[in-house]
């Protein structure tokens, strides 16, 4: 390693350990060794030190027995003509670096600065990690750039940043660079920042880029089954499956070339705009580990480049930029042009499956005027009409076509989508429509996206775009009738009525052990996939991640097993797990990658069954948060007493039926309640149960175990005369 980055790295570890010492110092004086410490309503306690050590930090008094080791990781600055031929001396400093910063960070939570405040957003939780984890399963996010410094001005920041978005990346961004970030360039030109645009600002200070890393360490964990401590393991993760690069942009001083070697130690390439000693040979990162002086219209290629990472794009002929990354956008109501459907306006979309020979591939219509005949803040009438054909299309394939609508068109920029059906309200920005959009360009994607997503099955695409208040009505009766053919068809399947169910293998990149066995009455985790969405999926691509399974022959029909898919399971689960009980959290439970809408718990005191969803933050009954339960069960791990399930299987017929099914169901979050009360009232009419959505508690009625079990003696829960769970 180049001695002046060595030297320089060592120096800046030196000075990052003891402003962590002073921080500490000052905050024990202020709240005591035994304060509890933590990035809020995260699992991982701080997630580098956990991850790398083992070691959970909880309190103020554990920080100082790590700031000891950080120490003893740090070599003696170097003299200026001391030459250091190798990358151990500076990785350690590196790593000395992040643990010291965590320390520093969690400090600020506790006295301040507060990490959160502004446009800065400190640590993500777990809800975001693991949200957003799915995203670096599935690629639609490749990789992330963490940004430190800022760039020459804010017009090359937003460059710089808009590439990397219509690159699907992430943008972390921390540090400065004389007191301006990269953050605040954005923001001063109007630029959306959050995790919904992927533009995440973490910090200004440099010791914020320990979040960027501490999500890489959490991915390993939570997705990778690896285990805290197994620093080995969890960086060569980082290395082969979490693509990211940093990015330097403005002067590099001793603390940010300390936060370089740091973030060398997962394979993590340095990149920047200015001229500092090169490190090309490769070793611990793929190619080159620190490359510099590259221009800010080139930066962003070499970047991908550097990192070997590969990037689809296609291009879309639209006036604006596309990609995942605008899908987050929000347009506020004074920076909206016009409103499609809403109030007094309107509104569809529907696709609708044609003979080849009824419709012309790639014909746009517009029947009505387009956006420019329109008075600015006008709610418009709109209905988007899709005709696909294709020799492989099926009907049942037409509600998954119709699903992708909300992903394709809000990938965007100056469009935000929401609804679906006949309940649209979507808005075209003023910016947007100064570009040159129009409401042709949405024909023009859902053309381009319905080819490249579903080639396999669309042959043909056709799209007529109503304007007209008139002809939106008059074919608001057709669509009407077949989104109610629709309902029908498919709350009429259940389990006994097919002999295949679908795997879903997504997040084996990141939980090799697990699968998702998916069946008409049991989601995917996710709640993203469907039974119709594996067979749909299958067809398109038969070599995808959703592939048939068949039945065979009955092992146990009450908890749900059969000899085909535990024979699939073994195959597919690297032999590792030999069988699943699709209706059982007690007998062989199915995996959980860490991707669950929901989790289930039983509650032995109660005799019953405990629901969160990953939204619900606070302490549950069973002595743990939804963020310290995903941890347990997550990574592929089979966990009787546990399973992470989707929000549509508690409504479901078979939601945990061999262990007494939803009359189990003795506590969730109020949130959680709301929203799916009309599925759990449906099924408890169906099972002859009075008032029973009431008679479940929630967080405003019980917090604990006891305090569940005394409320369901004073309102005579059903689960109390059952059999015993265990």
């Amino acid at each position: 390693m180049s001695k002046i980055i060595a030297a320089a790295a060592i120096r800046g570890a030196h000075k990052i350990v003891q402003k962590a010492e002073k921080k500490l110092a000052e905050t024990v004086a202020q709240k005591g060794r035994d304060c509890p410490v933590e990035f809020p309503n995260t699992g991982y306690y701080l997630p580098i030190i956990y991850s790398m050590t083992g070691i959970p930090v909880k309190t103020l008094g554990d920080c100082f027995k790590i700031l000891e080791m950080a120490k003893g990781m740090l070599p003696p600055v170097p003299e200026e003509r001391h030459w250091l031929p190798y990358l151990g001396h500076a990785l350690d400093a590196g790593m000395a670096t992040l643990f010291a910063e965590e320390v520093l960070e969690g400090c600020k939570y506790l006295i301040g600065p507060h990490p959160v405040e502004g446009i800065w957003l400190g640590a993500a939780d777990d809800v975001i990690m693991r949200e957003r984890g799915i995203e670096f399963v599935d690629g639609t996010a490749p990789g992330f750039a963490a940004i430190v410094g800022a760039a020459p001005d804010a017009d090359t920041a937003v460059k710089i940043a808009r590439e990397l978005q219509q690159k699907n990346l992430y943008v972390f961004m921390s540090a400065n660079t004389h007191g301006v970030s990269f953050a605040e360039q954005l923001t001063s030109k109007g630029v959306q920042l959050g995790w919904k645009t992927r533009l995440v600002p973490f910090g200004k200070d440099i010791t914020a880029t320990v979040y960027s890393l501490g999500f890489a360490n959490r991915a390993a964990l939570a997705f990778g089954a690896v285990k805290p401590g197994d620093f080995r393991r969890n960086l060569l993760y980082n290395k082969n499956r979490i693509f990211a690069f940093v990015m330097a942009l403005g002067e590099v001083d001793d603390e940010k070339y300390a936060n370089a070697a740091g973030a060398i130690n997962y394979g993590f390439p340095t990149i920047a705009d200015t001229d500092i000693p090169e490190i090309l040979p490769t070793g611990v990162c793929t190619y080159e580990h620190v490359v510099s002086q590259i221009p800010h219209d080139r930066i962003v290629d070499k970047a991908i480049e550097v990192r070997g990472l590969k990037i689809s794009i296609h291009k879309i002929d639209i006036p604006v930029p596309y990609g995942p990354a605008f899908e987050g956008e929000r347009i506020r109501k004074e920076d909206m042009y016009v409103e499609l459907g809403g109030p007094g306006a309107p509104g569809f979309e529907f696709v609708v499956m044609k003979d080849t020979h009824e419709i012309t591939d790639g014909k746009i219509t517009m029947v009505g005027p387009d956006l420019e005949e329109f008075k600015e803040g006008t709610a418009i009438p709109a209905g988007i009409y899709i005709e696909v054909a294709g020799r492989k299309m099926q009907k049942d394939f037409e509600p998954i076509l119709e699903r992708q609508i909300h992903r394709f068109i809000g990938e965007a920029q100056g469009i935000f989508h929401m609804g679906q059906r006949d309940q649209i309200r979507h808005r075209i920005s003023k910016e947007g429509f100064k570009a040159g959009l129009r409401l042709r360009h949405v024909g023009t994607i859902i053309h381009a996206k319905f080819h490249e997503e579903y080639g396999a099955i669309v042959d043909k695409v056709q799209v007529t775009i109503y304007t007209n208040k008139a002809e939106v009505e008059k074919r608001l009766g057709e669509v009407h009738r077949a989104f109610a053919e629709r309902d029908e068809r498919i709350l009429g399947m259940n389990d006994e009525s097919v002999n295949l169910f679908y795997s879903c293998t997504l997040c084996q990149s990141f939980a090799p052990t697990h699968l998702c066995v998916i069946s008409p009455e049991r989601s995917g985790l996710c709640g993203s996939v469907s039974w119709l969405d594996g067979k749909a999926s299958f067809e398109i691509n038969p070599r995808g991640p959703n592939q048939p399974i068949e039945k065979g022959k009955v092992i146990d029909e009450n908890i749900g097993q059969w000899e085909g898919v535990n024979r699939f399971l073994l195959e597919n689960s690297r032999h590792k797990v030999e069988r699943v009980s699709m209706y059982s959290m007690i007998a062989d439970p199915m995996t959980s990658c860490g991707c669950f809408e929901c989790i289930s718990v039983l509650l032995p005191m109660c005799n019953g069954i405990m629901t969160v969803h990953r939204d619900f933050t606070e302490m549950t009954p069973c002595g743990m948060k939804f963020s310290t339960l995903a941890g347990s069960v997550g990574g592929g791990l089979q966990c009787p007493g546990f399973s992470g399930h989707s929000k549509f299987f508690i409504g479901s017929r078979k939601f945990m039926a061999a262990d007494g099914g939803m009359q189990r169901l003795v506590w969730m979050p109020k949130e959680l309640k709301e929203e799916v009360g009309h599925f759990i009232e449906k099924r408890a009419k169906e099972l002859g149960l009075e008032d029973f959505l009431n008679k479940i508690a929630d967080e405003t009625t019980a917090t604990t175990e006891e305090e569940v079990l005394a409320y369901m003696q004073q309102v005579n829960h059903p689960a109390l005369s059952m059999a015993p769970l265990i």
